[in-house]
């Protein structure tokens, strides 16, 4: 598989149109943070279609931006808005405070992910046709595993059989980027993920979804 600029900006505005169809079928105010989320992967995209232009050190400062732009999608805001996207969504009183404490463990690594985005050096140089994120920090066992409980866990407990299928989804393609793309996980995994998003859209088309929607809200906002 061959990863370039033209392969992440098209990714990227493919997403963004259907970020933008999935916003426009959101119903209640509970159902954005979920619609949003092919609009991130795809503006995450565009980001690493712009970092591709800048090798082989056509303009470093902006490598640097870019890499930092990029890795914060990738390293602090995933894990740490998945949860309470899913959250949002979610009416079943046990299943919320699960997610509610996968969204503490979510914010958790995000937030340590953060400043080690500051106080560590993060490189991002191309080989093998992809792009390598070179990002060294501690307790990377614990941290990918707090990672995965927010971005994969938290939609796999989700009551909609769509959010826990893109969650299925999400978790198979990160062992399938493990596998065979490990020396550049972050770079493919995100790729691999930004596409899977499309799976959004698919809970926002099921037609009777609305008025199950708008009957469980006023429900949760009853008790």
């Amino acid at each position: 598989m061959c990863f370039s600029a033209e392969a992440s900006f098209t990714a990227g505005a493919v997403l963004l149109l259907v970020g933008a169809a999935t916003l426009r079928r959101a119903r209640v105010r509970s159902e954005l943070p979920y619609a949003w989320i092919p609009v991130l992967f795809g503006i995450q995209q565009v980001l690493e279609g712009a970092l591709w232009l800048t090798f082989p050190d056509r303009a470093p400062l902006l490598n640097t931006v870019l890499t930092h732009a990029y890795s914060f999608f990738s390293h602090v805001l995933w894990p740490i808005y998945v949860p309470f996207a899913a959250l949002a969504l979610e009416t079943v009183i046990w299943r919320r405070r699960v997610l509610i404490g996968i969204a503490v463990a979510g914010s958790a690594v995000g937030l340590y992910l953060l400043v080690t985005l500051f106080t560590l050096p993060i490189v991002a140089t191309v080989s093998g046709q992809h792009i390598a994120y070179e990002s060294p920090h501690f307790y990377a066992l614990a941290a990918m595993s707090l990672y995965l409980l927010g971005t994969c866990a938290s939609l796999m407990f989700s009551s909609h059989a769509r959010v826990v299928a893109f969650g299925v989804a999400a978790f198979a393609s990160a062992v399938a980027a493990y596998v065979f793309y490990a020396t550049w996980f972050i770079s493919v995994w995100c790729f691999f993920a930004g596409v899977l998003s499309v799976i959004v859209f698919l809970y926002f088309a099921n037609a009777s979804r609305t008025a199950r929607v708008l009957s469980a809200a006023e429900e949760l906002e009853a008790h």
